[in-house]
């Protein structure tokens, strides 16, 4: 096309000042957001055949910016009409509420899974929330930059608050936004306790009653804290603080109510009576935390964040209780941890019942009513639960509340299930006159409901779902449950006056509570100085002295117990096995019958004047030998020692502190029969492997064999006197001349000068078989000591003075054979086991009673014995009536500080004058 006609065709269109807008619709092609509106003009004005070649011959104008973009955007979208807007709010409001439902769900799924899962899941939905957040400060700043119309801000009413900042005084300092931010941060931690985080209501609540609940709670918290130190004191009734008594019949709604407080299902369900023990339930609200949990303090289960779980133990504890007593005054001690609880403490009993069932003791409607009369006394506060579809003269709870409580000054009455009757006569119930508390009712619909969402509540917090049905229910009746009809309604309203009636209970309680625990102490005290002498003692430095005194008395042994001591002990025993086996080859056995003794060959008396070649006497002594040298003197000499040590160490325990410590002893014990099993065949082995060449060939020096000679010597005269021992018992049991006369017809029989007929099992001779038998045994005692007396003279000899005629005494030679084998074995025994097990035994202590030893076990040992349990609990006593008035006493400066910031609020001194001040 020429120039010519192509300024011909754009003369009218710079008249009209469409041209701009032409060039402007075609360039934005290329953008994203204006292109289908530029499609369409291009379409409503077509240029003609061959207009599209126009290139150099026209400048191309693009003016396209973000900058001015975004605000002619935003004027467009705020001038959509009302209808649309508000039903695009509705939308992201519903997927909002969408989207939260799935999050919960799929958190749960997670959690299930694990908690590698829970944490993706978590972090998921966090980005997916800072998404949205950066996405509306993006919006936010987007709004801010446009100029929007005047007639749009009155809609909107964005000035209203401009106007109202600016019409504050000149001091404010912050914007509006600001300052409602500031409130909403200070009572973040209270707002949570009380329940507004969970509705959709907004916090109306000053910046001085954020503090004041904030204050309060702190208060309740600290009661809380004093009321289990003396809990844990508890020997005198005196030193208590009150909680609040849940009470109420059978499926009035009692579990309903404590589980909105909570915010979680975590109370045992069932069709039977499952509610068979008190539970003492304590919440501590954690502003900080990120997680809820809950601990039972007397199982040790440590933090428990599946409320299903605790719901579980609940109900196996309970059913624990035997059918027989179906209730028990053993309570549970039950303690949940959540930002979103306040600071309370609640006991819930059994309910009531009308009729036993079937099943149940015909006296366990008494029972019940015992235990919780025994739960309602002073100064504990009484909530009273009742279904608003059973009238107040029928209410069980509050029959019982009246008995103990007849002016209704410490009974909150709580009407639960308020949507199963007319608004009208709820209103009526909340506000009776017949049986007034001057604490009040609270009406509530603590049922949770039941969802019909695309994603199931699953184990989550249930607190926003009780509290959005609850405002559903009683805002839609505003005539009988508004601000105009002076009812109390609603589980937040209920939670805010349980926390004030306990904080005040408590408060009125701590003045006689800190005259009682001063009293105490003094008590305490006195008995400390007077029968421990202000000695302080705890378990771990008991524990630690008791190993030390134990650890130095074992010192002393060892250096006592060494090589000599061991030698002595084995050499000892080893003459024991020589004396067997002289008797079981040389000397005279046991007469087992009444039969004659047949004639021996080569009696023992002829051995002096026997043949010094005799194949006889060489072959008796080699035998007997062998015998000692092969008896398994490694196993022998090692057992020998083990036992000995075992025995010392039972001694040691039986002289120390931990005679009265079946644990310790235990551990001790095992610790040494550890070390002596692990160096028991090593030893064994060593020692056998050591003594093999004298089981071929012995070799004997002159001086051996006198020392064996004198050794042998003393051994005969204690064998000796052990038979005369013997027998002199057998004599004076019996008597000296009837043993005579029976061990006279018992030699006669064995010479054969008496003929038995039978075998004298009945008796012979006039004497009865008993006596016979004694004659046996007393026949051999004599005929022992004969041969040990003729032996003794035979080693006296010069015969036995040299250890070339070894065959004519063998004591001698045997007794030098064990002594050979004994020193050989105490060289090995003294390195392979006593060595290490004086080493190693100190050791294996420190593990078993030092490092190892938890707290639990260490307060454990030390109570086992009475004497230090009784110390250890003087003490205790002691420090936690000590700390319970130092924490009374941070207590009154707490509370006097805040009256000295509040003397000049008569609200605040209102307050105090009713009740607040503590002291």
């Amino acid at each position: 096309m020429s120039g010519r006609i192509l300024s011909h065709r754009l003369v009218p269109l710079l008249r009209t000042g469409r041209l701009a807008r032409h060039i402007h619709n075609a360039g934005a092609r290329t953008g994203g957001l204006l292109r289908a509106d530029g499609s369409a003009a291009m379409r409503g004005r077509s240029w003609p055949v061959g207009a599209n070649s126009i290139h150099n011959n026209v400048p191309a104008v693009r003016t396209i910016s973000f900058a001015r973009m975004i605000p002619r955007l935003a004027l467009k979208l705020v001038r959509l009409p009302a209808m649309l807007g508000g039903a695009t709010v509705a939308g992201f409001a519903y997927f909002q509420y969408q989207a939260t439902l799935a999050g919960n769900y799929a958190i749960d799924i997670f959690k299930r899974a694990g908690e590698t899962a829970g944490d993706a899941a978590s972090n998921l939905f966090e980005g997916l929330q800072g998404v949205a957040e950066q996405t509306q400060r993006g919006w936010q700043r987007t709004t801010e930059d446009v100029e929007i119309p005047e007639w749009l801000q009155k809609i909107l009413r964005l000035n209203e608050e401009s106007t109202s900042g600016d019409g504050g005084s000149s001091g404010g300092g912050g914007s509006p936004k600001e300052s409602r931010v500031g409130v909403a941060a200070a009572g973040a931690a209270s707002g949570s306790a009380f329940g507004y985080d969970q509705s959709d209501e907004e916090d109306v609540r000053t910046g001085r009653e954020v503090a004041e609940d904030d204050q309060m709670m702190l208060l309740t918290r600290k009661m809380i804290e004093i009321r289990n130190i003396l809990q844990t004191v508890g020997q005198s009734n005196t030193l208590t603080l009150p909680s609040i008594v849940v009470i109420g019949s059978q499926s009035s709604g009692k579990s309903s109510v404590l589980e909105a407080i909570v915010g979680h299902e975590f109370l045992p369900k069932g069709s039977n009576m499952v509610t068979r023990r008190p539970i003492e339930l304590t919440l501590v609200n954690t502003p900080n935390a990120q997680a809820e949990y809950g601990e039972f303090p007397a199982l040790g289960l440590g933090k428990i964040t599946d409320f299903s779980q605790i719901q579980r133990t609940l109900t196996d504890l309970n059913l624990a209780v035997p059918e027989k007593d179906c209730v028990t005054d053993d309570p549970i001690q039950l303690n949940i941890y959540s930002p979103n609880v306040p600071d309370l403490s609640l006991i819930d009993l059994p309910g009531y019942i009308q009729v036993a069932g079937e099943d149940q003791p015909p006296e366990l409607k008494q029972k019940i009513s015992d235990l919780c009369d025994k739960y309602i006394q002073t100064p504990n506060v009484i909530l009273a639960i009742s279904a608003a579809d059973v009238d107040l003269a029928n209410s069980t709870a509050l029959r019982a509340s009246r008995r103990v409580d007849p002016r209704g000054e410490r009974t909150i009455g709580v009407i639960t299930k308020m949507d199963l009757i007319d608004p009208e006569r709820g209103s009526n119930v909340l506000s009776d006159k017949r049986y007034p508390l001057r604490l009040g009712y609270v009406g509530v619909v603590s049922r949770i409901p039941q969802t019909s969402a695309l994603f199931s509540r699953g184990s989550g917090n249930i607190t926003s779902a009780i509290l959005n049905n609850e405002n559903s229910f009683f805002s839609a009746h505003p005539e009988a449950f508004g601000s105009q009809a002076g009812v109390s309604t609603g589980v937040t309203t209920l939670r805010t006056k349980l926390m004030h009636v306990l904080e005040q209970t408590m408060a009125s309680s701590l003045a006689g509570t800190r005259d009682a625990i001063s009293q105490e102490l003094e008590e305490a005290t006195y008995e400390f100085k007077v029968q421990y002498n202000d000695r302080p003692l705890s378990a771990e430095s008991y524990l630690a002295e008791s190993l030390d005194s134990f650890k130095h008395s074992f010192k002393a042994f060892a250096e006592s117990f060494g090589r000599p001591q061991v030698r002595e002990m084995l050499k000892n025993e080893l003459d024991q096995r020589v004396m067997d086996i002289l008797a079981q080859r040389y000397w005279n056995k046991p007469v087992d019958d009444l039969s004659p003794l047949l004639p021996e060959l080569d009696p023992l008396s002829d051995l002096p004047k026997s043949d010094p070649e005799s194949q006889y006497w060489h072959r008796k002594l080699d035998a007997s030998t062998s015998s000692l040298t092969k008896l398994g003197i490694g196993r022998l000499a090692t057992t020998v020692v083990a036992n000995a040590l075992q025995t010392h160490i039972d001694r040691l325990l039986a002289s120390s502190t931990f005679a009265s410590h079946p644990y310790a002893q235990k551990q001790i014990t095992d610790a040494c029969t550890s070390i002596l099993n692990d160096r028991f065949f090593s030893t064994s082995d060593q020692v056998e492997n050591c003594i093999k060449p004298y089981k071929f060939e012995i070799e004997v020096e002159d001086p051996e064999w006198a020392k064996g000679r004198e050794n042998v010597s003393k051994v005969l005269k204690e064998e000796l006197r052990a038979c005369e021992a013997a027998f002199k018992r057998v004599e004076d049991s019996v008597g000296r001349r009837k043993i005579k006369d029976v061990m006279s017809f018992v030699d006669k029989i064995r010479k054969g000068e008496v003929v038995l007929e039978g075998d004298g099992v009945g008796g012979a001779g006039g004497f009865s078989s008993a006596l016979l038998r004694t004659g046996r045994e007393s026949a051999f005692l004599r005929d022992r000591a004969d041969l040990i007396k003729m032996r003794l003279l035979a080693l006296r000899s010069k015969q036995c003075a040299t250890r070339k005629n070894k065959y004519y005494c063998p004591e001698v030679f045997l007794d030098v054979v064990a002594d050979k084998l004994t020193s050989t074995a105490v060289l090995f025994l003294n390195v392979e086991l006593l060595s290490e097990f004086y080493y190693n035994f100190p050791r294996e202590l420190d593990m078993r009673l030092g490092r190892h030893l938890s707290d639990d076990e260490v307060e454990r040992f030390a109570r086992e014995d009475p004497r230090i349990r009784r110390h250890l609990d003087i003490i205790k006593k002691k420090e936690l009536l000590e700390l319970a008035l130092q924490k009374i006493e941070g207590i009154r400066q707490l509370d006097g500080r805040s009256m000295h910031r509040n003397k000049e609020s008569p609200l605040v001194t209102e307050k105090r004058s009713r009740g607040w001040n503590i002291f």
